[in-house]
């Protein structure tokens, strides 16, 4: 099952629960606005190359769209518009002031240099630039995207409307990013899980975690467990997978990989099949890389008796449901891996002040909103009958169609 067609399925379910009238919920499901661009670059050696570049604008009931840019070959329109989707009731579980978009361009960053990136971003700005701003619609880094992105377009788009360094998130500290944002990912997940365990009386510190990916948010979700006492026994990313059933040294290993190492060759664990991490023995299961890697196929072999989506859409819904039979407790992706975005927020916030936080108050205030945020999705829950899944979902649909009612969304 496709993402987008698994995101309408949740929607449509969370819809059902609460009762909405029909016509609404048919206008929350449809998106705002659909752009697409044709984004034409001289390439370093002067020939032309034209790539598709585009923008899925989905609600901005509750405020300005967010949402991040991808670069990457297979960008897929349809998995677009289910994480723009997605990012409209991620931001409203996490009770921040947007609405939900996301967009891309269909390319291999790989095989672009320098120049040649920041010439296809900085068209890409100059035709989307009059849909975009600091109180329409802000962007942020995504897949094949980073700081340096953002700073091109912020760039661009100021050539055109004077200094506005809240029209993205995730730039660089020098440009007005915010201390804590490259973290706050990997923190929001833990803060997430802290909330979870303690329904049950425990804590990280109790707990062995397996991580599927080890990139920006796997490696600061590890950290972060690590500093907390957990024991990480397995880690995987797209060079291989190890396994350490004392627990990896996870500051170790961050050293080793900054250093230009691989997992392969990191001393402090066993080499392990990839396929196997996700069915390895813990308590605590964190898929933090693609969409899909639970499914039907593998979801009866889990043992973890906790999964925390940092990624998006990582369990299809034939897995949820054998998942849940078996008693697994699911932390979905709308709250789990929110902390990226409640950060941008606080990035926007602190732009259009022109007042910049220290790290501490960054990370007590994305505690203060993980916590919160949990809350609300169990009151749901309690109010519902529902699991997890469904409490984080109906929060987030509710908070939207209220604000669309409350602006007269007939008028």
């Amino acid at each position: 099952m496709n993402a987008l067609t698994a995101t309408n399925r949740n929607f449509r379910h969370a819809a059902r629960i609460l009762g909405l009238d029909t016509k609404l919920e048919n206008s929350l499901l449809i998106p705002f606005r659909e752009i697409k661009v044709e984004c034409t670059i001289p390439k370093d050696d002067g020939t032309l190359v034209s790539y598709v570049g585009f923008r899925i604008q989905h609600d901005n009931a509750r405020g300005p769209m967010k949402g991040g840019i991808r670069y990457h070959p297979e960008v897929d329109p349809d998995e677009v518009n289910a994480l723009a989707q997605l990012m409209t009731w991620k931001t409203a579980v996490a009770d921040i002031p947007y609405g939900g978009a996301k967009g891309g361009i269909g390319c291999n960053p790989m095989d672009l240099t320098v120049s040649e990136l920041e010439r296809l971003t900085r068209v890409f700005t100059q035709k989307i630039h009059d849909l975009i701003g600091t109180q329409r619609d802000v962007p942020a880094p995504d897949m094949g995207t980073n700081a340096q992105t953002m700073a091109w377009i912020l760039d661009e788009y100021s050539k055109f409307h004077g200094h506005s360094p809240a029209v993205v998130t995730g730039k660089p500290i020098d440009l007005g990013g915010s201390l804590g944002r490259e973290a706050a990912t990997g923190l929001g997940v833990v803060y997430g899980t802290e909330a979870l365990l303690a329904e049950y009386g425990k804590s990280v510190s109790d707990m062995t975690f397996v991580i599927q990916g080890f990139g920006n948010v796997g490696s600061w979700a590890a950290k972060n467990i690590f500093d907390r006492g957990g024991k990480v026994i397995a880690v995987s990313d797209i060079t291989g997978a190890i396994k350490n059933s004392n627990g990896i040294d996870i500051r170790a290993l961050m050293k080793h990989k900054e250093g230009g190492g691989t997992l392969k060759d990191f001393q402090g664990g066993d080499a392990m099949d990839p396929n196997d991490l996700l069915v390895h023995q813990c308590d605590v299961l964190i898929p933090c890389a693609l969409g899909g890697v639970l499914n039907k196929d593998n979801a009866g072999d889990v043992k973890a008796k906790y999964i925390i989506e940092a990624a998006n859409h990582p369990t299809d819904p034939e897995a949820d449901e054998i998942l849940s039979k078996k008693g697994v407790v699911i932390l979905p992706d709308i709250y789990a891996n929110a902390g990226g975005v409640t950060v941008s927020y606080f990035e926007w916030v602190q732009n259009i002040q022109g007042f910049m936080w220290d790290e501490d108050q960054v990370n007590r205030e994305l505690n203060k909103y993980m916590t919160k945020a949990f809350g609300d999705i169990k009151a749901m829950c309690k109010t519902h009958n529902c699991s997890l899944r469904m409490g984080a979902f109906t929060l987030g649909v509710n908070r939207v169609a209220r604000a669309t009612l409350l602006r007269g969304w007939e008028a």
